[in-house]
């Protein structure tokens, strides 16, 4: 991590630094991230059923809103962090300042998120707000939680389970619209990279709508699709590390967020690998001000909205916890694409 990004970090961390539970792990970029340390315990209150074998019933009258549970990705990434911030300011906005908000990392760390789910069910949170560290993999844990009656909205990434709702950007889109920029950048042909991240649908969405435009070409090579940097700025650095020593001659790079493509933009400096350009996902204040320099190889991002995630997730249990199911589960937020062309012009997050 830069200077400037742990300044970023620290900034924006210190806000919600109330709502974090004080016990620490290592996350997969070396970065330490908030966990709670309460001991595994199931919420055994009866509570009816509404028939689905899954889902007891949610309140069908006027609720007041008084907790709600938040894990996430890596709060050592500022995207999480804004993520946070959403889901607090609307969670008091809609409450009062009397709702607990309480925000974790997992560090995608799949049995540090069961155990996150877990405490959130024993402190009998309303809502949890889950952003999956293994979408697959963390099934169980959702069963379980919505069993005993709890609301749980995904956001960011989708899981394989059925909750109430998932809010996220539309990741294929994020994917078709940046390697559509790749494709006609390169006039339908060259050599690309993708540099692909955890195994959660976000991610894997992102690479399938990359991968279906650039298959419109059959004159691009995808020299590297399935090598993870977990995410991060230190993953990106060392995948790509890896990659520049491999191939001799790239001409574009597709990162799956941009912490990772900040990660491949700071190998090519060190490398003095100047041939190629990177687009990311993410519309990241770092990498916003690296698109905008003369000096980077960034030239684009699919932007995303952190907070506007969160924020949907907390108005939306919130319905649901007084008995008002949206009309659609799947929420999607249309993803936008920064160059240089009109980066002057994006706000970002």
């Amino acid at each position: 991590m830069n200077v400037n990004k742990q300044a970023i970090a620290a900034t924006l961390l210190s806000i919600v630094s109330g709502t974090l539970v004080s016990c620490t792990n290592v996350s997969p970029n070396g970065d330490t991230a908030t966990n709670t340390d309460t001991k595994n315990v199931t919420d055994t209150t009866t509570q009816s059923n509404n028939g689905d074998g899954l889902r007891p019933t949610v309140g069908d009258r006027n609720t007041k809103l008084q907790s709600v549970g938040v894990t996430l990705g890596d709060l050592s990434n500022p995207f999480f962090v804004v993520m946070a911030q959403g889901a607090e300011k609307e969670a008091k906005k809609i409450g009062g300042n009397d709702v607990r908000v309480t925000v974790v990392s997992s560090g995608y760390d799949l049995n540090q998120q069961f155990n996150q789910i877990e405490n959130f069910v024993a402190a009998n949170t309303d809502i949890i707000i889950l952003n999956a560290a293994d979408s697959k993999g963390i099934r169980p844990a959702v069963e379980q939680a919505r069993r005993v009656g709890k609301i749980v909205i995904a956001v960011d990434t989708g899981v394989d389970a059925e909750v109430d709702a998932t809010v996220t950007t539309n990741n294929l889109q994020a994917g078709e619209i940046s390697c559509q920029y790749i494709a006609d950048r390169l006039q339908g042909k060259g050599n690309v990279v993708i540099v692909n991240g955890p195994p959660v649908a976000s991610v894997i969405q992102r690479v399938d709508g990359c991968l279906k435009v650039l298959a419109k070409y059959p004159d691009i090579k995808i020299l590297s699709k399935d090598q993870n940097a977990e995410g991060s700025r230190d993953g990106g650095l060392r995948v790509m590390s890896d990659i520049l020593v491999t191939f001799p001659k790239i001409d574009a790079v597709f990162a799956i967020n941009d912490p990772s493509g900040v990660g491949v933009d700071l190998a090519a400096n060190q490398a003095k690998r100047t041939e190629f350009f990177i687009v990311g996902v993410d519309g990241a204040p770092e990498a916003i001000q690296a698109i905008a320099s003369n000096d980077s190889l960034y030239a684009a991002t699919a932007t995303q909205n952190p907070r506007g995630m969160t924020q949907t997730a907390v108005r939306v249990g919130n319905d649901i916890l007084n008995g008002k199911k949206p009309k659609s589960p799947d929420i999607l937020i249309p993803a936008k694409l920064i160059t240089k062309e009109n980066v002057s012009t994006s706000t970002g997050w």
